[in-house]
């Protein structure tokens, strides 16, 4: 039994994924389209024949997505690292000696400056893959004090590589530094951050996620 709702689990993650593929490449499009008003106006009703198929069915707020899994970190919609998500780049991390290592390409929709990613996009990367790093490091905690400095702008359409690692434990209080800079050059930093992150005490947890966890029990 165990292995057929793995199994299951595995089919919906790909299905997610190719779902999530299809529309981070609807989102550039659309973002980058001059198609004349007839062909945009036709692909909207496209679309919303599409979105009312997938509207059938739906989680609310306090269900977990079923392809998810809280232990093993895998959150098939995050906004950044999501594989089934048409917000996320996606954010690809690894772990190499207790560094967390992130690589991604932001395309247009991501635009701020002309030719340059919104600075609300940077930090939003930068706060994931510090989360990341405060994890590895068996810490686990939520962000309380996110500090960016913008050395210069982050160019789209270009591969990125971001890293982030662990300064200082204090308790409950974990302080990590990352940086964004691109695979050309990682050694020029183009945005940097240092996070506070604060373990959550179990009454803490349980008031914030325990409709959620009581669900997946």
């Amino acid at each position: 039994m165990l292995f057929l709702v793995e199994d299951t689990r595995a089919l919906r993650r790909t299905a997610i994924t190719e779902l999530g593929d299809a529309l981070r490449v609807l989102v550039e499009h659309a973002t980058t389209t001059e198609a004349p008003a007839d062909d945009l106006l036709r692909a909207a009703a496209e679309i919303r024949e599409a979105a009312a198929l997938l509207g059938e069915r739906v989680r609310g707020r306090s269900t977990l997505a079923s392809a998810d899994d809280l232990l093993d970190g895998v959150r098939m919609y995050n906004p950044v690292i999501g594989a089934g998500s048409a917000l996320a780049p996606p954010l690809r991390i690894e772990l190499v000696d207790g560094t967390a290592i992130g690589r991604c390409t932001l395309g247009m929709a991501y635009e701020g400056p002309p030719r340059f990613a919104h600075g609300g996009v940077s930090a939003m990367l930068l706060d994931q893959i510090l989360g990341h790093a405060v994890v590895a490091s068996g810490n686990p905690g939520m962000t309380v004090r996110l500090d960016t400095t913008y050395r210069a702008p982050v160019p789209l359409l270009t591969p990125l590589r971001l890293t982030a690692e662990v300064l200082d434990v204090d308790g409950r209080r974990v302080t990590a530094t990352g940086t964004i800079a691109t695979e050309a050059e990682p050694g020029t930093v183009l945005v940097s951050a240092t996070g506070m992150f604060v373990g959550l005490r179990a009454e803490q947890t349980r008031r914030l996620f325990g409709p959620v966890l009581q669900a997946e029990a």
